[in-house]
C-alpha cells in the first residue's frame, strides 16, 4: 500500500509531467533560453550604471561636507 507521502509525491510528479508537456511551457523555455543573454547583459549594464551613479553621489556628498564624511 502506498503511504501518504508517496501518494503526494506521485501526484506532484504527475502534475509536473502534465505541465511540462504543454505547448506554453515549451514555448516559454525556448523564449527564456534565447532571451537569457540579453537579460544578463541588461542586468550587468544597469548594475554598472548604478555603481557609477552611487560613486558620483558619494563623491558629491564628500565634497559638500568639506571632506569630513565617510
Amino acid at each position: 500500500m502506498e503511504s501518504k507521502e508517496e501518494r503526494v509525491a506521485r501526484r506532484h510528479r504527475e502534475r509536473d509531467e502534465k505541465m511540462r508537456a504543454t505547448p506554453g511551457f515549451k514555448a516559454f523555455n525556448v523564449m527564456f533560453v534565447l532571451a537569457y543573454p540579453f537579460i544578463a547583459v541588461f542586468t550587468f549594464v544597469i548594475s554598472s550604471v548604478l555603481a557609477v551613479m552611487s560613486g558620483v553621489s558619494r563623491a558629491g556628498a564628500w565634497l559638500a561636507s568639506g571632506g569630513r564624511s565617510k
